[in-house]
């Protein structure tokens, strides 16, 4: 009965996962969209439900979990939220072979394994990252409004971040924080701009790469 339970509680946690992401992806709104935090809620939605079957009416282990993470340090900061999943995943493997629970953490290795690979495979919740934008263009053409039809029918969101002089006040650097839509290709927006830019510098980059 403890691996049934544990086979259907994983199954189900992974079922309402996907159904939380998917509202999470289309209720966003922010800057800072990340496929490796979507795929961090699914991993330790299933990983937690092993992990209360295995403490369930066991207040030791309870605490004894707590002990554990309590000397966790890191000593470098994590970049990717799916680092911190896998750091769980050991811990609970672990500690589940640990308490002689074998065969749930065989079990457990197989199916989270499964399902961390298929949403690698599939590429879930890919979406569009935040990317900065950056449009050069001369002085006499400033105005805030220049790019704002290209920036509504490529992007989901677009914020404007900075306006700077540059090149000894001649030109104006505009500073965006986008997200594409899914059909809009980097090389189009880039090649759009250009037309009304002079065909001056822009550059397009990923915000978590500048982090």
């Amino acid at each position: 009965m403890d691996l049934t339970t544990t086979i259907i509680g994983m199954m189900v946690a992974a079922a309402l996962s996907i159904i939380i992401t998917t509202v999470y992806q289309i209720t966003f709104k922010g800057e800072r969209y990340s496929q490796s935090f979507v795929h961090t809620i699914i991993i330790m939605c299933i990983i937690v439900s092993a992990v209360m079957n295995i403490i369930s009416d066991n207040a030791g282990v309870a605490f004894g979990l707590f002990a554990i993470f309590s000397l966790i340090r890191f000593r470098s900061a994590v970049t990717d939220a799916k680092d911190i999943a896998f750091m769980f995943f050991g811990l609970i493997v672990g500690m589940a072979a640990g308490l002689n629970q074998i065969s749930i953490a065989v079990l457990l290795t197989i199916f989270a394994s499964v399902v961390i690979y298929f949403l690698d495979k599939f590429n879930y919740a890919k979406g569009k990252d935040t990317q900065i934008l950056k449009i050069t263009i001369p002085e006499n053409l400033n105005h805030e409004e220049l790019f704002e039809d290209i920036l509504e029918n490529n992007t989901a969101s677009h914020v404007l971040r900075k306006v700077e002089t540059t090149n000894l006040g001649t030109m104006i650097l505009y500073t965006y924080a986008i997200r594409c839509k899914e059909k809009t290709k980097d090389q189009d927006l880039l090649n759009s701009i250009r037309e009304r830019n002079a065909n001056l510098k822009v550059s397009l980059s990923y915000l978590e790469n500048l982090e």
